[in-house]
């Protein structure tokens, strides 16, 4: 086995034993990456230097006895967490060349625990999707079919984890770009509260939804990459002012008097057969195992898709305003300001960025502010109480995480809303805030991968992971996608 298949734990047992090198471990990562790279382009950027660099310090810390739980292990970032000096476009022709002074606090944290920082992933342009199509650079391939998408708009992140040309990466999750991903690609992934990480750095889609999160191998590697950049920073005002909650003790605690939500409006109806059929076969499993199945209604997330697309395009309408030609990035020529920004717009943005700062400029129009937006608004909040009435009988809610295994490569292009479709399942946990992960749950007949979804109360990491830890335990998945069939 190449030490690319490693999990974080496995690696980091064999770096502290002295069996493997940082650097013997960076370089089977990107012998990895240009194994694959040419069939499935993860990568936007593969930073080859600076990796070696960070793989070479990683081994000296190792030496003097400093290393901790990331020393040495090779990550991947999408490409909208701002990196010091290192290319970050968010996969748009607008951003092309851009190279940003400092480092957001999450990218900051991993390079102070000694990660060693492999690259940039591909991603919908501004993490607008669901199936990484959107990229200006093109489309990432699900390694488990290279017809199909791995997801979005974290696809690019996926897709390395579930190769080996990186042991874990982050993402960043606004309606479900983390776990729908994660679900595709037969990975874990997890969105935390919000507010556990900052989002300073974070270059923002919709900044009431978007979190930084992580995706890997397994649920213990993932609780490791998310206690590395979790805690408070005054650097983003949104940031949660407390404690982490520890989810270490209880992790192995197994899901013997668990109390699982079973939602009625979340239950998989309109979900793929199979996909269902394997939710309902993890609930099965779960009540065997001693948890209790609890049926609870939640009435106003019946329809979360239309929420959310008032809500984020609005947010984005704002948040994209910054890309105007004159402070960085693309620049168009014109003989006015006025006729300068919408060059740089038209010729900078791609169809679905603009689709939405066009929806979202009309949701917060004079005149259709209250009935559009405001309304949202109002759904959202309930939401947020039909979630806080559901945790006083349940401590996590199940979920399939997305309708369908993966798609066709150009399937869904032409149809927004059956694109918008793809998210169903994740939103409801981005609207109230609340953290939620997805699990690998097997695969289909046709060997495409399908995830679980847990959802749990605010700060509930600590109920979540160990309910996620319980199923990854009882469901047994351990297939990876067949390496022959994407390498070059």
């Amino acid at each position: 086995m190449s030490a690319a298949d490693l999990s974080i734990g496995g690696a980091r047992a064999a770096l502290d034993a002295g069996d493997l090198s940082a650097v013997e471990l960076a370089d089977a990562v990107l012998d990895r990456a240009s194994a694959t790279e040419a069939q499935l382009h993860a990568y936007l950027l593969i930073d080859h230097e600076g990796a070696r660099a960070a793989a070479v310090a990683a081994d000296e810390a190792i030496a003097a006895g400093t290393a901790g739980p990331l020393t040495g292990i090779p990550i991947a970032l999408k490409d909208n967490m701002v990196t010091e000096g290192v290319e970050t476009t968010c996969a748009s022709q607008i951003l092309a060349g851009w190279e940003p002074p400092y480092d957001g606090t999450a990218v900051a944290k991993l390079k102070q625990s000694g990660a060693v920082i492999v690259g940039k992933t591909n991603l919908d342009e501004f993490a607008m999707g669901s199936s990484t199509e959107n990229s200006a650079f093109g489309t990432s391939r699900n390694p488990w079919d290279t017809d199909r998408v791995p997801g979005g708009s974290s696809g690019g992140s996926a897709v390395s984890v579930a190769v080996g040309s990186a042991l874990g990466a982050f993402g960043s999750d606004t309606g479900g770009s983390i776990r729908q991903p994660a679900a595709l690609t037969g990975t874990v992934g997890f969105k935390p509260t919000y507010g556990l990480v900052s989002r300073y750095g974070l270059i923002a889609f919709a900044s009431s939804l978007d979190q930084i999160g992580p995706f890997a191998r397994d649920v213990d590697d993932a609780l490791t990459l998310f206690e590395a950049v979790a805690g408070h920073d005054p650097m983003d005002s949104t940031s949660w002012d407390g404690a982490v909650p520890d989810a270490r003790p209880t992790l192995d605690a197994g899901p013997e008097g668990l109390r699982v939500g079973v939602v009625e409006e979340m239950n998989g109806e309109g979900a793929d057969p199979q996909v269902l059929a394997r939710y309902r076969e993890v609930l099965s499993a779960l009540e065997s195992a001693g948890a209790t199945l609890v049926d609870v209604s939640m009435p106003s997330i019946a329809h979360p898709v239309s929420t959310y697309y008032l809500i984020a395009p609005a947010e984005a309408s704002a948040n994209l305003a910054r890309f105007d030609g004159i402070r960085y990035g693309h620049r168009a020529d014109g003989e006015t300001v006025e006729e300068l920004m919408a060059r740089t717009r038209g010729e900078g943005f791609g169809p679905e960025v603009i689709r939405r700062i066009l929806l979202g400029t009309y949701a917060l129009s004079a005149g259709y502010y209250d009935a559009f937006y405001g309304q949202a608004q109002k759904v959202r909040t309930l939401a947020i109480q039909d979630f806080e009435r559901a945790y006083e009988q349940v401590d996590v809610i199940a979920a399939p995480t997305s309708p369908t295994t993966a798609f066709k490569i150009g399937e869904r292009s032409e149809n927004p809303l059956a694109m918008y479709l793809s998210d169903v399942f994740t939103i409801p946990s981005n609207l109230s805030g609340h953290p939620a992960i997805s699990v690998p749950a097997g695969t289909d007949d046709a060997g495409l991968p399908i995830g679980f979804q847990l959802l749990a109360p605010a700060l509930g990491e600590p109920v979540l992971f160990r309910a996620a830890k319980a199923v990854e335990s009882l469901m047994g998945v351990s297939a990876r996608p067949r390496l022959e069939e994407v390498a070059g």
